[in-house]
């Protein structure tokens, strides 16, 4: 989904994001592993969750972010289709 939706994801603990509730809508595709998030006002893709909530990771769309945030953060690059390894 990262190519598609042109996200830059961002990578959490969903016990380390807040996401106010009643803001998005959620929607799954595939194999209907994750439900990704979009905004009701905008249809931006704010992030996505995984349905199994023993897994600890979540991707937050960083296009979203403050470019002053953004442009501090530290950008690794990673193979989320096929290997699902760092690729620097």
């Amino acid at each position: 989904m990262c190519r598609r939706y042109g996200a830059l994801w961002a990578y959490y603990s969903p016990k380390d994001v807040t996401v106010p509730s009643g803001l998005t809508d959620t929607f799954a595709r595939g194999q209907k592993l994750s439900h990704f998030h979009r905004c009701k006002i905008c249809g931006c893709v704010t992030h996505w969750a995984a349905l199994d909530k023993t897994y600890d990771r979540m991707g937050v769309n960083a296009r979203l972010m403050e470019p002053e945030v953004l442009a501090r953060a530290r950008i690794l690059r990673f193979d989320g289709l096929d290997t699902w390894k760092l690729l620097d």
